[in-house]
């Protein structure tokens, strides 16, 4: 992705400056909504790495495989507090639209939020 287009996650700001920081390394999420963000957008661009990295090692899945005709489309917040987040996530799959619904739960293991959880609606 280049760097200077708008980033997946929906802030407004280019990918750079908003989740490809943390995707490189760059920067660690200071909240679980930017940590949700940079999960979403890492998944819309492809970096599975950086979504395995922020899973919680109790939760995650031994390995993660991408799905070659799924497309993420658009993220909205719904909601967020001190370790959870509400988003609906809009997608393709093979040309036909869906969404996804999920309340996450977060916490935060060495100094550094990750990903527990989810509950699909």
């Amino acid at each position: 992705m280049a760097l200077q287009q708008p980033c997946p996650c929906g802030s407004g700001t280019s990918y750079d400056a908003c989740c490809g920081r943390l995707h490189r390394g760059a920067a660690l999420a200071q909240t679980p909504e930017e940590l949700m963000r940079s999960r979403y957008a890492a998944y819309a661009v492809g970096d599975l790495d950086h979504v395995f990295r922020t899973w919680h090692p109790r939760t995650r899945p031994d390995d993660l495989a991408a799905d070659p005709g799924l497309t993420w489309t658009g993220l909205e917040i719904l909601g967020a507090g001190a370790d959870w987040v509400e988003f609906t996530a809009s997608f393709e799959r093979n040309g036909v639209p869906g969404q996804m619904h999920e309340r996450s739960s977060f916490e935060q293991r060495g100094g550094r939020w990750v990903y527990v959880d989810g509950d699909l609606t």
